[in-house]
């Protein structure tokens, strides 16, 4: 069955043909109803609540930044980096995701400012990965398609479990900022670049690439690791929270289907991490209603959850359901957990393989 066929995750290759031939490609997505007036309110944007939290976490990085720096030489600084590394390399993340999407302030040029400070210190190309997320919301897990697919089939599992540190993400993220900056585009990433935006995907570049020179200049001058700690490395040792929250979005769920109930996942979370993923564990809600800002997703959710499956209660509970997956998934890639509908859910939409579905039965 060409089905069966083995998954290509290139976006310029076989799985792109047969994600356009077979409508997967910029598809109809289900969406739960909702009435005009709900979702208006719910789309209302607000500088409020961003400014309040923008300002909780630049003063907490501050903190945190200047007590690291007070006790520097000594293991007192070790909490205070622990806590400046989360800050730095994992709420960076939501932080850039929801003010990619213009949704977090209401005012534009706040939402562009917290945008390129974040792209900065998760050393994402702003230009690159402002176009990748588009392309990831308009065909979410469509291989062949989506550039952002986190685990793919069958799964890497030391991969997987490298991704904890960092290190992956920073071999990855600064070289492709090199190349970048030398005036580089991938093929994958004029797929889903406009031509007429790739000039600014190398200037952004260069201004990142800058700044990293100038630091480790400041570094070997003062002969001193303390400016890469505040500087690029928190990318390294401080990724571990976003990459505990952000694989539950998609692992182990169905691929190359039009159903976001069926290819994400929303998990409840403890108040500290949704303040640090900016209630982006509301995953499935997010993916149905992008503009919705993430203020309003906890709304939003009470809203239509009666169309989702169960959220797992917790992050613990999330990854116990994972892992038998992937390991069935080494021997069979074509498996994947089928979320299970309430009562009062309209049924999973039709328009995906029907392999998929015996895959999910087995």
């Amino acid at each position: 069955m060409a089905d069966r066929m083995k998954r290509d995750y290139s976006l310029v290759g076989e799985s792109t043909r047969r994600a356009i031939e077979t409508g997967l490609a910029s598809a109809e997505w289900y969406h739960t109803d909702v009435s005009r007036k709900a979702m208006k309110e719910l789309m209302q944007r607000s500088d409020g609540p961003a400014i309040r939290d923008t300002i909780i976490w630049i003063v907490a990085i501050l903190g945190s930044a200047a007590g690291g720096i007070w006790f520097w030489g000594n293991w007192w600084c070790v909490p205070f980096f622990f806590v400046y590394g989360v800050l730095y390399g994992s709420s960076s993340d939501s932080r850039w995701h929801e003010c990619g999407h213009g949704t977090a302030f209401r005012t534009r040029w706040m939402n562009d400012v917290v945008y390129q400070i974040a792209s900065f210190m998760l050393m994402r190309n702003p230009v690159t990965w402002r176009w990748s997320h588009a392309r990831h919301h308009t065909d979410t897990i469509i291989v062949g398609r989506d550039a952002e697919i986190a685990v793919m089939r069958p799964p890497d599992l030391l991969r997987a479990a490298l991704a904890f540190t960092g290190i992956l993400d920073f071999r990855y993220s600064l070289p492709t900022l090199v190349r970048n900056a030398f005036g580089k585009i991938s093929p994958d990433e004029r797929s889903f670049i406009p031509e007429m935006e790739l000039p600014k995907v190398v200037t952004a570049a260069r201004w990142h690439v800058a700044i990293y020179v100038a630091t480790i200049a400041l570094a070997l001058y003062t002969w001193s690791f303390l400016p890469l700690v505040l500087i690029g490395l928190p990318r390294l040792y401080g990724s571990w929270h976003m990459v505990m929250t952000g694989l539950l979005q998609h692992i182990g769920l169905a691929d190359n289907v039009v159903d976001h109930r069926l290819n994400t996942r929303t998990v409840y979370m403890n108040p500290i991490s949704r303040f640090i993923y900016w209630n982006m564990n509301y995953h499935v809600e997010h993916h149905m209603f992008p503009m919705v800002p993430y203020h309003a997703l906890p709304r939003l959710h009470e809203l239509i959850k009666h169309d989702l499956p169960l959220p797992n209660p917790s992050i613990w509970h999330a990854y116990r359901e994972v892992w038998p997956v992937l390991l069935k998934q080494l021997r069979y890639e074509d498996y994947f957990l089928k979320r299970e509908l309430p009562p009062t859910a309209r049924p999973y939409r039709g328009e995906f393989h029907e392999v998929n579905m015996s895959a999910a039965a087995e």
